[in-house]
């Protein structure tokens, strides 16, 4: 008792060392600056391609191993002797990083065959499973476990079908399904099992996709409430029941019908699933940008068309769902979108003209846009401050556990290639601050002191959380949200999703101290087993997260 007792005090007193620091002003999170952009390392060596949060808070990226020799090298030595390597056949340099969030600071990592281009998630044990990739690497499966001294284990022939450009999503059992990709229509299980050591046939992924320009890749996937995949490619949608390899629904075609997925490369979220506890959980999906029909073919002969500044919202749980069309302030293909703590929508990264491909987008889109999906429809999109350096064509960005998302990437050349070429191959690393962390709001941001991080709680358990905040709280409007961190790459982010937990009353247990009483979600069709961040969030300020495993 008096170790809590002490712990509460130094965060108070924290805490108010901050608030000498603030002016005694009316605090409005909708009139703060719009969000401040820091560079972390202006090189780690590579080139973000694909990126995954790990819960040792480690974020793991990669790129491709025929770029030839990054500018990392291999440690202790080590070089990778491969034969069928189709850039260097010996190659002493790495193309596989682990930058730790603590000490920004990076390791380099080996990985064996190509990863390019390839799909993954975490998965309910905390490790990173990664499929597929380009020549030699098309039937690889591999893993990273989170430790200090960890790398990169391959398996040869882990996938049945060659898996290039798909998608990966974690299911309630905890497996991951693998869904498309170059000429891949169907989708497959790992691990396997007796009933499902073989690939499924989806036509409806052949069905959508174009001649010579697909537009087809990297479908977005999403678990839906009921159990079932809702699946959007091209300028469509399906519900599909993956245990009888059914399609349970159709959905209508988004309005315009241009394409949205890649290499036209818009994004998607499933948006934060709430009242959890009612009989009907409602789901939306948001699908925004991309480029019109045609843009790829006319972009490879350098005409660069402006990219679509549209979302198209539907409720997939509806039993007549319909699109909604938004108009986003700025036109995008290319762009990330990233769910923040409070259940807002970060848009970051992209171009405005011309598509995904080797030098054929033009015109960067430096400002992100906040989408806040609670707000009324003309006052949802907010423009955040821009950025200096440009991410096209293989950007990234994921949520990281103290409210701030990482970016990095673009390398929109077939080579490292850092002159002679518009958009150079970049290799630094940033990091986007929200408003919601400026100093201003110190004093309603809230700070979780119990549970720890780290521990495991069973579907529909109960949990009292703790926390401290020193402003007048607003009890009303705490809320206590989980988020499942995503693989990101090709503005896709794979297996993200944002649940807010059902609650109590908020309860003053001390000076500075309150408590609430949370349900976490009661079935893995809602949640998914494995690690999920768990932030308290008061007035849209979120405090940072701690890690919880929910099984």
């Amino acid at each position: 008792m008096a170790i809590e007792t002490s712990l509460v005090y130094n965060i108070v007193l924290w805490q108010l060392h901050l608030l000498l620091l603030l002016s005694c002003h009316d605090l409005n999170l909708a009139n703060a600056a719009s969000g401040k952009w820091d560079l972390l390392m202006s090189n780690i060596g590579i080139s973000a391609m694909h990126m995954q949060l790990l819960n040792n808070d480690r974020v793991i990226m990669y790129d491709r191993t025929d770029f030839g020799a990054s500018n990392i090298s291999l440690p202790d030595g080590k070089c990778r002797n491969n034969p069928k390597e189709l850039a260097l056949k010996i190659d002493c340099t790495a193309h596989s990083v682990e930058y730790d969030v603590s000490t920004n600071s990076i390791r380099p990592l080996m990985v064996q065959t190509d990863v390019w281009c390839s799909s993954g998630s975490a998965t309910s044990d905390g490790s990173l499973v990664q499929t597929g990739g380009f020549n030699d690497g098309k039937l690889m499966v591999r893993t990273f476990n989170p430790c200090n001294t960890c790398d990169w284990q391959e398996m040869g022939d882990g996938l049945v079908q060659s898996r290039w450009y798909s998608t990966n999503h974690i299911i309630p059992d905890g497996r991951q399904i693998i869904i498309g990709g170059r000429d891949a229509f169907n989708y497959e299980f790992f691990p396997k099992t007796a009933s499902t050591s073989n690939v499924f046939s989806l036509p409806f992924l052949q069905q959508t996709n174009v001649p010579r320009e697909e537009n087809n890749l990297y479908p977005f996937v999403f678990l839906n409430v009921d159990g079932n995949l809702f699946i959007f490619t091209n300028d469509r949608a399906i519900l599909l029941d993956y245990t009888a390899n059914t399609i349970v629904k159709t959905y209508p075609q988004i309005p315009g019908g241009d394409p949205r997925n890649y290499p036209s490369t818009g994004s998607a979220v499933l948006l934060p699933l709430k009242n959890l506890r009612s009989q009907t959980v409602q789901a939306e999906v948001l699908v925004c940008g991309g480029a019109p029909k045609g843009s790829y073919l006319r972009a490879t002969k350098g005409d660069f068309v402006g990219a679509l500044n549209t979302c198209g919202r539907i409720t997939i749980t509806d039993p007549n769902p319909q699109w909604t069309m938004e108009t986003m302030p700025l036109a995008r293909t290319m762009g990330d979108m990233v769910i923040l703590p409070n259940g807002n929508v970060l848009i970051v990264n992209g171009a405005a003209t011309g598509t995904a491909g080797w030098q054929i987008a033009r015109n960067p889109v430096l400002s992100p846009v906040i989408y806040q999906p609670d707000n009324p429809s003309d006052s949802r999109f907010e423009v955040q401050t821009p950025n200096a350096i440009p991410r096209m064509y293989h950007s990234t960005a994921v949520l990281l556990r103290d409210g701030r998302v990482l970016v990095g990437g673009s390398n929109p050349n077939e080579l490292y290639n850092f002159t002679g070429v518009i958009f150079p191959t970049e290799l630094s690393l940033e990091a986007f601050s929200p408003s919601y962390l400026n100093m201003e709001f110190a004093n309603l941001r809230p700070q979780i002191i119990s549970p720890a991080s780290h521990l495991k709680f069973a579907y529909g358990q109960r949990v009292d959380i703790q926390f401290t905040a020193l402003g007048l709280l607003n009890r009303d409007l705490i809320k206590v949200t989980i988020v499942a961190p995503g693989f990101n790459t090709h503005s896709n982010t794979m297996n993200q999703r944002m649940l807010v937990l059902p609650r109590g009353i908020v309860r003053q247990v001390g000076r500075f101290v309150y408590e609430v009483s949370c349900v976490f979600p009661n079935s893995g069709k809602l949640a998914p087993p494995g690690y999920y961040l768990l932030f308290v969030v008061h007035q849209d300020i979120p405090s940072e997260a701690i890690w919880v495993k929910v099984n």
